[in-house]
């Protein structure tokens, strides 16, 4: 592996124009395609095998124009304080905007009149209501236009003195954030940047390369979109993953390639050993994260699964950008920019493999002689005080994970939406005025096996849902034209979100199990809040197999690649580690409220439910990263030679600093996301935060260090029969070494000393 990538980082060096060129052209043509082809599909939400999946399938056979895909608003409408909306006055101004919205755009399908069925849209005191609004396209396609005439209409509504809310598909989300958080992470990102390699154009090299990867990949989803069906949303995951990977692998090619240049070696021989030592790090560490993003195809949901294959896709391309352009884009760079300082004298002569090896024991030793850096300071003191660190590690991650244990799975919705956006007012409003179930009611199918009249059967129905506990209301069952199959709403007492809910749906589903002999018919429950609660259910059982599929098929990889039992152990443990520590953080300020006046969290309730398969995804590839970019190199100060304490400090001093500035890079990032006024964008960002901090500063940085001092030699521990079996792979550059065969010569006060990279 290490040779064939070491002639690969050789050729795109000698070769960068036509490497450079051929890159551009493909981004280039992957732009024009994304460009011209076809408007990607519109989102869709499936969950085959669940049962609000079968109803909604039901639906659409059963009752085909109501389960048209338009979108819908809902405008909840409340008099002026001590007025009713019955009044004439009133009624007037109700009915004027009724008529306004009717022909406010013409995408508008209809408006229905709340005073033709008061019983219904009107609150029992009489001061609210509210009207539907539907459209005839659906949510993706409502144009600006039809946003405009919407706010338009509510808010001469509001001039007329009525208080005026709107909620649903078909209201335009307003963005109240202008970048700030973004721009200051790129910013933080850049002075990382440059900080690491002391160059603008050093620093600018892994941003440009991660955007060129992180542009094809997105541009090739946009291009399949219309074939394989992938929607506008599939490349997120994509986006931001692609961006983190790529950074992270141009980064550890780049530094490696000024770590050989600092050793001596000419650029053509440095951009070499950095594509065949680093450049296999990169290779292996990709294989691990696209390993863990196709593995959301377990979880059973097709649009995971399209998300995880886009974004696998991603990180495929960010590894090859990284082991070709990068390379031919050091051959541009000025050689004074991308050299660190260090012994550049050479005079070239080839040795025995014999006295090669002594050799690099040689040039080890002298390396470590050399003012330590703060890397290999640190490395140190973990040496001498392992079970201290390891402890305060552990036990500290352990203690901020216990909460964890009491995660709540749920999806956003407008009741999670800021308090100053018009969704969430109208979402309260309805509360108030209508009960809190109101804003999360179920639907029943009933679809009757024999010539029986669905209506009456659903009627009956309804009469037994009713006497369930937490139903506030059951409405008459509707049949479709053929007269075989009704539907009924059912309101629960409680909020959408609300475990009481998700209670009485699978109270529900037991009463209509019980319902289904006696009525012969065929019961379903579903709706909105039914089909989140599916939802959740199906990643909250899907997340312990994932989990196991990643670090089972990681710990394999890994053990390939650094020939060691206890080393993937250690790297698979300390990943579980600092993800659950990370949930047990979210959960204690999302879900029970700590330090929500800090964070802005207006309403701390369930985690949503993608966000761990997510964070497992994102989190497990810079882990991965950050766990092979410094264990390879230790794991090559081993072979060659040095003692295990050594190959310790070493691989700090050459990788520590990169993997910190990798992580905090990372961190400042997601922590950008933490300043917008959507709570679930908030925990998105502060959970990746905060998972890269644990991994990469308490994992990678202390347990790791401190475990490899306590184990010695037996980390690298592997059975005779395990070690004939595998594969080598060779990460270290072993073979590499040999093939070169020329170590240099420093010449120093008069003293000749060997040197090998």
């Amino acid at each position: 592996m290490a040779t064939f990538l070491s002639r690969l980082g050789r050729l795109a060096f000698r070769r960068r124009g036509v490497m450079v060129l051929l890159w551009l052209l493909i981004f280039g043509g992957m732009g024009y395609a994304a460009s011209t082809a076809p408007a990607p599909p519109a989102d869709t939400f499936s969950m085959p095998g669940t049962e609000s999946q079968e109803a909604f399938d039901l639906l659409t056979e059963k009752f085909p124009d109501a389960s048209a895909d338009g979108a819908g608003a809902r405008v909840v409408v409340r008099a002026p304080e001590g007025s009713k909306v019955t009044e004439p006055a009133q009624r007037a101004r109700v009915e004027r905007l009724v008529a306004r919205l009717g022909a406010s755009s013409p995408q508008v399908a209809g408006v229905a009149d709340p005073y033709a069925y008061p019983d219904v849209t009107i609150s029992e005191d009489g001061t609210t209501a509210y009207m539907a609004v539907t459209y005839k396209v659906p949510a993706m396609e409502v144009d600006d236009k039809a946003h405009d005439a919407l706010d338009a209409a509510t808010e001469e509504a509001r001039r007329a003195g009525l208080t005026v809310e709107a909620g649903g598909d078909a209201v335009r989300i307003e963005q109240a954030m202008g970048g700030t958080g973004e721009q200051i992470g790129i910013l933080v990102s850049a002075i990382v940047l440059v900080l690491t390699f002391g160059s603008v154009i050093a620093a600018g090299m892994p941003l440009i390369t991660a955007l060129i990867g992180v542009g094809i990949g997105i541009s090739g989803i946009t291009a399949l979109g219309s074939t394989l069906g992938l929607s506008g949303t599939t490349s997120t995951l994509a986006m931001m993953i692609g961006l983190a990977v790529g950074i992270d692998y141009a980064l550890f090619i780049v530094s490696r390639f000024r770590a050989e240049r600092a050793e001596g070696r000419t650029p053509e021989e440095a951009a070499g050993r950095a594509v065949g030592t680093a450049g296999s790090a990169v290779v292996f560490a990709g294989l691990t994260v696209v390993v863990a993003l196709a593995g959301l195809a377990v979880v059973n949901i097709p649009m995971l699964t399209k998300m995880g294959l886009a974004a696998a896709g991603t990180v495929a391309v960010a590894v090859l950008v990284a082991i070709t352009l990068v390379p031919a884009l050091l051959g541009f760079a000025p050689v004074k920019v991308m050299a660190r300082k260090g012994r550049l004298a050479y005079a070239v002569k080839p040795l025995s493999d014999r006295k090669q090896r002594r050799a690099a024991k040689h040039a080890a030793k002298l390396a470590r002689k050399t003012k330590p850096n703060l890397g290999s300071r640190w490395a140190s003191y973990v040496l001498r005080h392992p079970v201290a660190v390891l402890l305060v590690g552990v036990v500290g991650l352990g203690t901020i994970a216990v909460p964890a244990a009491s995660l709540e799975l749920g999806l956003p919705g407008e009741g999670q939406m800021s308090t100053e956006t018009t969704q969430r007012k109208a979402y309260d409003l309805l509360s108030e005025s209508f009960g809190p179930g109101f804003n999360g009611p179920l639907l029943v199918t009933v679809q009757t096996k024999d010539a029986k009249d669905a209506k009456d059967v659903g009627d009956e129905i309804g009469k037994a849902l009713l006497k369930t506990d937490g139903v506030a209301s059951v409405s008459p069952a509707t049949a479709n034209k053929a007269g075989d199959t009704a539907i009924l709403n059912v309101i629960p007492e409680t909020g959408p979100t609300e475990k009481k809910t998700e209670e009485l749906v699978r109270e529900l589903r037991d009463v209509a199990g019980g319902l289904e002999q006696s009525t012969a018919s065929r019961i379903l429950v579903t709706g909105q809040t039914a089909m989140f609660i599916d939802f959740s259910q199906t990643l909250d059982d899907a997340l312990l197999p994932y989990l196991g599929l990643v670090v089972g098929l990681a710990f394999l990889l890994l053990m390939v690649v650094f020939r060691s039992v206890l080393v993937p152990l250690k790297a698979a443990l300390g990943f579980l580690l600092s993800v659950t520590a990370a949930l047990g953080a979210v959960v204690a300020v999302f879900q029970w409220g700590w330090l929500a006046d800090v964070f802005g969290i207006d309403a701390p309730g369930p985690i949503m439910s993608t966000m761990p398969i997510f964070m497992i995804g994102v989190v497990f590839g810079l882990a991965m990263d950050y766990e092979v970019f410094l264990v390879s190199r230790m794991r090559e100060s081993y072979v060659h030679g040095a003692r295990p304490g050594e190959a310790v400090v070493d691989g700090f001093r050459y990788g520590g600093r990169v993997v910190a500035a990798a992580a905090v890079i990372m961190m400042s990032v997601f922590s950008g996301f933490i300043v917008e006024d959507n709570d679930f964008v908030k925990m998105i960002g502060f959970a990746l935060a905060i998972a890269v901090l644990f991994d990469a500063f308490v994992v990678r940085m202390a347990i790791v260090p401190a475990l490899f001092a306590l184990l010695g030699r037996s980390a690298w521990w592997l059975p005779k029969w395990l070690d004939r079996i595998l594969p080598r792979v060779d990460v270290e550059g072993e073979k590499l070494g040999r093939a070169e065969a020329a170590p240099h010569t420093h010449t120093d006060g008069g003293r000749e000393r060997t040197l090998v990279g």
